[in-house]
């Protein structure tokens, strides 16, 4: 058997070896290595594929935050609601940039935003929503794109853990994640589920006015070369990774059926063990499931997490310490906060091996691994 590991990023190259060493070799020839043909060509196929009219390529998923931000305007002391529970760049940025962080808490089933809680923390300084596309499921985006209509705020997506996931509107109308909002963001950080071979990321829009000015600021703030209309920041995808990414963008479906097959096997082999709650899908979205997490009840996890380590199956608690009490926001300032369900869920997830090069044998093996510590 194969070790196993969270993320198999060798394997998934190696099946697709040949076209990326060739994509590769092109960039290398044609000496384009920033802003090139890669870089334009990627953009619009990635456009075609998510039905968004634009997408402005980056450098990381954390700069397409921030530059999401920016572009809207958002000032030092406005607040952005976002939840706790999820990794610290959606609410960094936030901090970063002098604006208020506030944090609501998420929904025990899909671990994404609790629509009652965002609505109690509206107030007249709230300027804009960021909504996390968890583990790759989708936030309750309808729902949140009204509030936020309601009250004349902007809505940021946070999808890096989500593309290629879907979302249908009580109407029958169909999206992906990340073309809801006025801006949709992603990461393509190598274990993502369309990863580049080193950083990337890109912002999404059907807005052309905002577009450009992020496309702007992406680039020193230059309308042309040498002319600077706004304050930015340099961050560019490189021509390399663009190359990469094209690729691999031809195989983003197939790599989530990969990712939902493996979820379905742990699912069904789980399904006997009352301690464990598997991910739950919400009648409006898909899953892409970049992690498969699920939750232990009346479980000693570190007795866990240790039994499947003694077994070499890697596991990870995705995510320990929520945002509000992170020490980068100040000690004690969030503690009381009440966000029931993000401390409940921060002590009792735990995520499993997922990943486009699973086999059945791995499987087998965790979930053996995993029904042991039961018995």
């Amino acid at each position: 058997m194969r070790k196993i590991q969270m993320v198999d990023t060798k394997n998934q190259y190696l099946a697709i070896k040949d076209q990326v060493d060739a994509s590769i070799q092109e960039v290398l020839e044609s000496a384009a290595y920033i802003n090139g043909k890669a870089v334009k060509d990627f953009g619009q196929h990635l456009a075609t594929y998510l039905k968004a009219e634009y997408v402005i390529p980056c450098a990381n998923g954390t700069d397409a935050l921030q530059i999401a931000m920016m572009a809207l305007g958002l000032q030092p002391g406005d607040e952005v609601i976002t939840p706790s529970f999820t990794y610290i760049a959606t609410t960094e940025v936030v901090a970063l940039l002098g604006l208020t962080p506030v944090f609501v808490d998420v929904d025990p089933i899909t671990y994404c935003m609790d629509i009652e809680s965002l609505k109690l923390a509206i107030t007249p300084k709230t300027k804009a929503i960021v909504p996390v596309h968890l583990y790759g499921h989708a936030a309750p985006m309808e729902e949140i794109m009204e509030i936020a209509k309601a009250n004349n705020l902007f809505v940021i997506e946070d999808n890096a853990q989500a593309i290629g996931c879907d979302y249908t509107f009580s109407n029958g109308v169909t999206k992906k994640t990340g073309t809801i909002g006025h801006i949709g963001a992603t990461s393509f950080y190598p274990s993502k589920n369309l990863g580049a071979f080193g950083d990337g990321g890109a912002l999404f829009t059907n807005d052309k006015v905002l577009a450009d000015k992020m496309a702007m600021i992406a680039n020193h703030g230059q309308s042309e070369r040498y002319y600077h209309d706004v304050v930015g920041c340099n961050s560019r995808l490189d021509s390399i990774q663009a190359a990469i990414l094209d690729i691999k963008l031809q195989q983003l479906d197939k790599y989530n059926q990969a990712r939902q097959a493996v979820a379905k096997y742990y699912n069904e082999a789980f399904a006997s063990i009352p301690q464990i709650v598997t991910p739950a899908i919400a009648k409006y979205s898909t899953h892409v499931f970049h992690q498969y997490t699920m939750q232990l009840n009346g479980v000693d996890r570190d007795k866990f997490i240790a039994h499947l380590l003694a077994k070499e199956i890697p596991c990870m608690i995705y995510y320990p310490v929520p945002g509000h009490l992170q020490k980068m926001f100040g000690e004690g300032k969030y503690t009381n906060l009440n966000l029931p369900v993000t401390n409940s869920l921060t002590a009792v997830v735990c995520s499993l091996p997922i990943h486009t090069e699973m086999d059945n044998e791995q499987l087998n093996y965790i979930t053996a691994g995993v029904k042991s510590f039961f018995n």
